[in-house]
């Protein structure tokens, strides 16, 4: 069964950003799809399992940005 969370992050500005931010959350063990509502920096994220909010913390992290 899969699970749907959505994180704020702040900074994104562009498509640049969407894509550091899809490629990095990808990457996040569990991780099926991430879809970014740049307007509204809200990224949903749907996973296999609970996600640890530390390893999608890191994960914005790494590509730049930050959870709001």
């Amino acid at each position: 069964m899969s699970e749907t969370t959505t994180w704020h992050v702040t900074g994104m500005t562009c498509g640049h950003c969407v894509a550091s931010v899809t490629e990095e959350l990808l990457e996040v063990d569990g991780v099926e799809s991430v879809d970014v509502a740049l307007d509204r920096g809200e990224v949903t994220v749907t996973s296999n399992r609970a996600l640890d909010a530390a390893a999608v913390a890191a994960a914005v992290d790494e590509a730049g940005y930050a959870l709001a």
